[in-house]
């Protein structure tokens, strides 16, 4: 089982989303409730809550085809059915992951038979 991490780099964060990471940044810059923290180098720290927040902001502006603006709004007037549904998503591809994950290891043991 995955253990979650208390913070993530933002490489980690952009290859998670498929994006750059000068997209997490703009989106840092644009979306006000997205706020990482920084260590001491000036490296960004995300945390879980960054995740749930980042997760709301890709499925509306990658995803959904929102303007910037638009998810602005929405995450404004919509906010708690987004972040529900964004936790959804994150609880079914956690599931699928170890799904997958375990898939592989019966098909692994199966070969040693």
């Amino acid at each position: 089982m995955e253990v979650k991490k208390l913070y993530y780099r933002i490489g980690e964060v952009a290859e998670m989303f498929n994006v750059a990471p000068s997209t997490i940044r703009y989106w840092e810059s644009e979306f006000e409730v997205l706020r990482p923290r920084k260590n001491n180098k000036g490296n960004r720290l995300f945390t879980e809550r960054d995740m749930r927040y980042l997760q709301i902001i890709y499925q509306l502006v990658k995803v959904k085809g929102y303007t910037i603006q638009g998810a602005k709004d929405a995450m404004k007037t919509k906010f708690d059915k987004l972040e529900e549904n964004a936790m959804m998503l994150r609880t079914l591809n956690d599931a699928r992951a170890f799904l997958v994950d375990l898939d592989k290891q019966l098909a692994e043991k199966q070969k040693s038979m």
